[in-house]
């Protein structure tokens, strides 16, 4: 069975999810990501660090790199590092 699904999530072969799922990779184009979307998909990410990300990216425009990222309150370098695997643009 084939699953297509139109939205900022992708599915890539990087890094596994956790439980029943953990044959299935997840991305997240931070450029298109809505708060809820980063909150859930981004490691270390919660509800306010996702806001600061949509937040940065209003007023900045979209991230060029992933590591552009580390420009926003509360993301640093390690965050970065340790989501690189499922950061898209």
């Amino acid at each position: 069975m084939v699953l297509v699904f139109h939205s900022p999530v992708g599915y890539s072969n990087d890094q596994p999810v956790n439980g029943k799922y953990s044959q299935i990779d997840i991305t997240v184009n931070i450029n298109t990501a809505e708060e809820a979307e980063l909150a859930t998909l981004l490691s270390g990410v919660g509800l306010k660090k996702a806001q600061e990300i949509v937040r940065y990216r209003n007023e900045n425009g979209p991230f060029e790199k992933a590591e552009d990222l580390a420009q926003v309150k509360g993301i640093g370098p390690s965050m970065v590092d340790k989501n690189r695997s499922r950061i898209k643009l």
